[in-house]
């Protein structure tokens, strides 16, 4: 199966950007929910109780953002 997008450019090159930068937008973000993660599950020595539940408040609102938008982390 062969899918083919096509864009009229100039005009749609916001579109055709985001078309070609997804997998860059995937990575960016398992980068992020991967530091969050990381900074909850071993947090550096003196982070405060409030930071910690910030971040791990930020983990789950970025899931919830996900799965609104019917996304995944790879």
């Amino acid at each position: 199966m062969k899918a083919i997008l096509e864009f009229n450019l100039p005009e749609d090159h916001i579109d055709f950007e985001d078309a070609v930068n997804g997998q860059k937008w995937s990575l960016a973000m398992w980068e992020l929910d991967q530091h969050l993660r990381s900074q909850t599950k071993h947090p550096p020595e003196g982070m405060s109780d409030d930071t910690w539940k910030a971040l791990d408040d930020t983990r789950e609102k970025l899931y919830e953002i996900l799965n609104e938008n019917g996304l995944k982390l790879r």
